[in-house]
């Protein structure tokens, strides 16, 4: 695999793109959690600090590399949302009903 192709899995395409793919999968509440990290980079709020965390969680919910595979029936997702809770807790300054809203209507784009 090249530097392009990781680049293309990286990025904000390759993120929603893997989102929309494995939404049901992941869930709604799950996804939802994911993208209220996503929109908290854009808080004012949010520092360098806080990027790097939100940025870890969402490539480690992107990477073909897990704990417990994606594809493992019930178990698959676990270790994902385990990152992006200890992420959401971490970040918690940088979440408002702005960033909250943007993940909620993300979702229900996704799942329309």
């Amino acid at each position: 695999m090249s530097d392009k192709d990781n680049a293309k899995d990286y990025s904000e395409d390759g993120f929603f793109n893997k989102c929309k793919k494995y939404a049901v999968a992941i869930g709604e509440e799950c996804l939802e959690k994911a993208f209220t990290l996503y929109y908290a980079t854009e808080s004012e709020n949010c520092t360098l600090a806080h990027k790097t965390a939100i940025y870890g969680a969402l490539a480690y919910l992107v990477s073909p590399i897990d704990a417990i595979p994606d594809l493992t029936p019930i178990l698959g997702y676990t270790d994902d949302m385990g990152v992006i809770a200890l992420a959401l807790t971490s970040v918690a300054t940088c979440i408002d009903k702005k960033v909250k809203g943007k993940a909620k209507n993300k979702v229900a784009d996704l799942f329309s």
